[in-house]
């Protein structure tokens, strides 16, 4: 898609949905879902009105074939997809729908249905993975003592790696180095890269922006394909 355009819709791969099953979100009025706790009353009051895209959905369900992908109707937009998406779109005026993350598939399992995606990008979609390169709750640092060095080393290891095209070493995710099992503990956050990177096309480049690591274990990096 090319740049400056509006997107036909968006769909959001969000660490914050996972699911036993493959799903995607079917809701014509999909709501803003604030799952998270302990934050100030503003983050609360925010709503996020745009319309979902349940043709998209149909598509996704009718050429997806590696794994089944079934509809969801309960499920809006979570704070993974909200809180990226109105900064982008603050008008809500682009259609918007989410891919749950399969509990039950293996990193390489995503990738490869993630690869079925790639017709999305042919007719206007965009496709967002929100998370996080390294997530570790549980080493927060409230402090400005900068990152851990685990942190900053895998986040540079991650990001060559993702300059090199090597995607069949970053299917590995915790298994790649003792610095990748802290900043993996879990999953959800390192797999949204993962379905971004399936849809990288031959000659296509990787540009990174807001490289930051914060609180010692969580790194913000962001990156688009173009």
């Amino acid at each position: 898609m090319a740049e400056g355009l509006k997107p036909k819709a968006v769909l959001c791969i969000s660490a914050h949905w996972e699911t036993r099953g493959t799903r995607v979100t079917m809701a014509v009025k999909p709501k803003t879902i604030h799952d998270f706790s302990g934050f100030p009353p503003e983050l609360y009051a925010i709503h996020y009105p745009a319309p979902g895209a349940p043709d998209v959905g149909d598509k996704i369900i009718g050429t997806v074939k590696k794994h089944a992908v079934q509809q969801d109707h309960a499920w809006g937009l979570d704070h993974g997809a909200w809180s990226v998406i109105m900064k982008m779109f603050p008008r809500a005026d682009v259609p918007v729908l989410q891919l749950s993350l399969n509990r039950n598939l293996s990193l390489r399992d995503h990738y490869a249905l993630a690869r079925e995606l790639a017709f999305l990008r042919r007719q206007g979609v965009l496709v967002i993975g929100s998370g996080n390169l390294v997530h570790n709750l549980h080493l927060l640092k409230w402090d400005s003592e900068g990152p851990y060095d685990w942190a900053g080393e895998f986040d540079e290891q991650a990001r060559q790696l993702i300059l090199d095209g090597d995607h069949a070493s970053l299917m590995r995710g915790e298994a790649l180095s003792r610095e990748a099992k802290l900043s993996i503990p879990t999953p959800e956050h390192y797999l949204p890269m993962l379905y971004i990177l399936a849809l990288q096309e031959q000659g296509e480049q990787v540009s990174f922006f807001n490289e930051s690591i914060d609180m010692g274990s969580i790194s913000m990096r962001s990156m688009v394909i173009n």
